[in-house]
């Protein structure tokens, strides 16, 4: 069994337990032992971020391979367009490559707490909110996707992972739950287990059989 933390990281706040450089970490929010963050969420981003004590767990999280989807609630300058849009959704040329095809989709803004700084707002200038979910974790890549399409992220919020999401967690809340994942070493051993017993049995059977031959030449 796994523990899991789901925490809703405010801005500013690293995904890592000490502080640096003036910024704080985990450790004024969380106190569990042997729990590491699965991935990570940029400092001046907010919302979910997976705490967990098992390595296989952080290992399909993370790993890219897995596509592991993550949901994004993003606050970006001016009013997006459709063709935007489309573009996120297909996929856009950044500096290390064309991103792998996303969802994407203009929302209402959402109920949610302010933003401790505020955003910076230019009254010439509306803004607009965008759902964006994506399969891949590169550095940076949903606030370099909105800039790349022509309308820079002011304010990011992630919202789920897979199927842990954030619900009622307020900021700077978390809550603890526990998952049941496959035991691989286990399954690995009981396969070995497997294949040594067979082995024995068609040493045995090969024995006899050789036992047998070797009586008949004597005969």
């Amino acid at each position: 069994m796994a523990n899991i933390v789901l925490f809703n990281k405010p801005y500013g706040v690293l995904s890592q337990f000490s502080d640096h450089d003036g910024h704080p970490g985990l450790k004024h929010y969380l106190n569990y032992p042997d729990i590491y963050p699965v991935g990570r969420l940029d400092r001046d981003s907010e919302g979910l971020l997976l705490l967990s004590d098992d390595g296989q767990l952080q290992a399909r999280v993370a790993n890219p391979k897995y596509k592991v989807e993550k949901t994004y609630l993003v606050q970006v300058e001016g009013g997006i367009s459709p063709c935007a849009l489309d573009s996120l959704s297909i996929g856009v040329m950044l500096n290390d490559g064309v991103t792998k095809p996303a969802k994407a989709r203009i929302i209402s803004a959402p109920s949610i707490e302010p933003r401790n700084p505020p955003i910076r707002v230019r009254e010439s200038i509306p803004t607009s909110w965008i759902e964006l979910k994506i399969t891949e974790g590169r550095n940076r890549q949903v606030r370099r996707m909105t800039a790349a399409v022509g309308f820079p992220t002011l304010r990011l919020i992630r919202c789920a992972i897979g199927p842990w999401q954030l619900d009622e967690l307020k900021v700077g809340q978390h809550r603890q739950e526990q998952i049941h994942l496959p035991q691989q070493k286990n399954i690995k051993s009981a396969k070995i287990r497997n294949s040594k017993s067979s082995t024995k049995h068609n040493s045995k059977g090969r024995s006899k059989g050789h036992s047998r031959d070797s009586l008949k030449r004597k005969l």
